[in-house]
């Protein structure tokens, strides 16, 4: 293990599951399985203490649910991990309201070995969001939309706005500084900008509050 490596905790009452997980992660250069949690209540307290750059959460577990669990995380933690949700069904409302509790992204438990550890990488990483088309049917299907658009739409300003269209498909910093023809770095200001105009903690949260917000069908 080096000081770059992602410290990754796996939260899943199968056993079997977090084997076969922590198998094709532990076999990954540069990515280190570093705890294990079989509840969500537990998962909550393997993470304050190891505090791991990305948690692999399972959405339905006894005594504290996988929803539930990235609420406590993110609100007690100063500087909390990134968390992907782990589901069965990927249209599913359980999913959603992780996503809406400060979840990264999800990750199919059918997804191979290649799609796992992509997934870590990216969460990791915060450049782009997981699964694009996937979050928008599910933000259609189980999205609260707003009686009227918050506040900060209305702040943003039109750079600002087109780069939250390009998160949204999923576009990386990199290549939506190719689309817009200007600098990463200038790229980089405008997604902080959003995060700070949205609320959000992340691109994926701001994506769900564009499309709760009905910014989206503006496009």
């Amino acid at each position: 293990m080096t000081a770059d490596d992602i410290r990754i905790v796996l939260a899943d009452d199968e056993r079997m599951v977090r084997t076969a997980l922590r198998a094709i992660l532990s076999a990954e250069p540069g990515l280190d399985v570093v705890g294990e949690a079989a509840t969500g209540a537990e998962a909550v307290s393997v993470v304050r203490d190891l505090r791991p750059d990305v948690v692999l959460m399972d959405v339905r577990m006894p005594e504290v649910d996988g929803i539930r669990a990235t609420e406590q995380i993110l609100r007690t933690m100063p500087e909390p991990p990134r968390i992907v949700v782990v589901t069965t069904f990927e249209n599913d409302a359980y999913v959603y309201e992780a996503l809406r509790a400060g979840a990264s992204g999800f990750l199919l438990k059918r997804a191979d070995a290649d799609e796992l550890v992509q997934a870590v990488r990216l969460v990791a990483r915060s450049d782009s969001l997981l699964f694009p088309s996937a979050v928008r049917a599910l933000a259609a299907e189980h999205g609260r939309a707003k009686p009227a658009p918050p506040a900060w739409v209305a702040r943003l300003t039109g750079r600002e706005s087109e780069v939250l269209r390009l998160m949204a498909g999923g576009l990386t910093n990199a290549e939506i500084a190719g689309r817009m023809g200007v600098g990463p770095a200038t790229v980089k200001t405008h997604v902080a900008s959003v995060l700070a105009k949205t609320g959000a903690r992340d691109r994926t949260q701001a994506v769900i509050a564009a499309y709760e917000a009905g910014f989206m069908e503006s496009a």
